[in-house]
Formats: C-alpha cells, structure tokens, sequence
C-alpha cells in the first residue's frame, strides 16, 4: 500500500511535471515563430497588392483572378474597363485583378 501512494504522490526532492510556468515561455516562442513565418509575409503580401490595384492605369495589360487576360480601357473608383477582344469590352472590380503584366509579356507569371 506504501508503494501505491509513493507513485500516486510526487516524485521526492523536486516538483512534479512542468507547471504553467514552464508552459508560458514555449507558448510564447511558438507564437513568435507563427508571427514572422506566416502572419507577417501575408500582411506584406496583402499591402503589395493593395498598392498594385491603386496604381493600375490605362493601357496595363492585367490579368483578372478569374483568369481573364485584357487591357485597361477605362479606371473608375471601384471598378475597371477591360478590353479582352476587339470591340469586346467588360467591367470588372478592381478587387478582381490578380495582376499586372509587362505590355511586351504575352503569358502570364
């Protein structure tokens, strides 16, 4: 029975399994790491795109997300003209551009 509550009790000269404090540092590592590895590229990938949309102009030759490759005819506040054959013109959102293309680049990246 001395045997039972021996193993039942904590181990003699020193403290049972980590605490919180031991748990609170490591947390705090792993939420770091989670920070510079994924959060923070997203967010400068995010700005990256925000200043493409602002800066599109006409004559850039984009390319929508839903694939559409055209030419900026027309810019409006939240939406562009884009001319994707010969007398064949459609108005898209400025959200939906994926990117922008070199005028002499004829594929996409």
């Amino acid at each position: 029975m001395d045997f039972i509550l021996f193993a039942m009790g904590s181990p003699p000269g020193g403290e049972g399994g980590g605490g919180i404090g031991s748990f609170l540092p490591m947390f705090a590592i792993i939420m770091l790491i989670f920070y510079f590895l994924i959060m923070r590229p997203e967010q400068r990938k995010k700005k990256e795109h925000q200043e493409t949309l602002k800066n599109v102009k006409k004559g850039d030759k984009i390319v929508t997300s839903s694939g559409i490759i055209g030419i900026i005819s027309g810019v409006k506040e939240n939406s562009i003209m884009l001319k994707v054959a010969d007398n064949v013109k459609i108005e898209v959102l400025r959200s939906s551009v994926g990117q922008v293309l070199d005028k002499d680049d004829p594929k996409p990246s």
